[in-house]
């Protein structure tokens, strides 16, 4: 089993990463719809007092495409993971936070938070470019 470990950790890394990029992705191709999200969550107004809700969904974007790049090749995971966290929590609390009629993607951000949090204290695994520049 110790022969697999690698693989396995490669495999849920690369797999993990892909719903930072296509929601980054997604930020890019559909802003309006995901400023609309946005706008019509219970708790938008915490932060689009801060800042416009498009500056905040191109923000989104500029995030979590190279985290999430950044995560899928395992460079610099561990900052990739804690740079992912500190935009999946603010997302997680307007968007999710506050809606009764679905707790499934509240749900889902909790399970991504608790990967992101393996992946800063674990790092990338023997199967990552971390591993080929010996950072840990």
């Amino acid at each position: 089993m110790k022969g697999l470990i690698p693989a396995s950790d490669a495999i849920f890394r690369v797999l993990f990463s892909l719903i930072f990029v296509g929601a980054g992705i997604r930020h890019l191709a559909r802003p309006d719809e995901i400023v609309a999200r946005l706008l019509d969550a219970p708790l938008a107004h915490w932060f689009t007092a801060v800042a416009p809700a498009p500056v905040l969904v191109a923000l989104a974007a500029v995030v979590l495409v190279p985290g999430g790049v950044a995560l899928l090749v395992g460079y610099h995971a561990r900052l990739a993971a804690l740079v992912l966290t500190a935009v999946l929590i603010p997302i997680t609390i307007s968007v999710d936070l506050g809606h009764t009629r679905a707790l499934g993607p509240l749900f889902k951000n909790i399970a991504l938070l608790g990967g992101l949090i393996h992946f800063m204290s674990k790092g990338a695994g023997e199967w990552s470019l971390d591993a080929r520049r010996f950072v840990r």
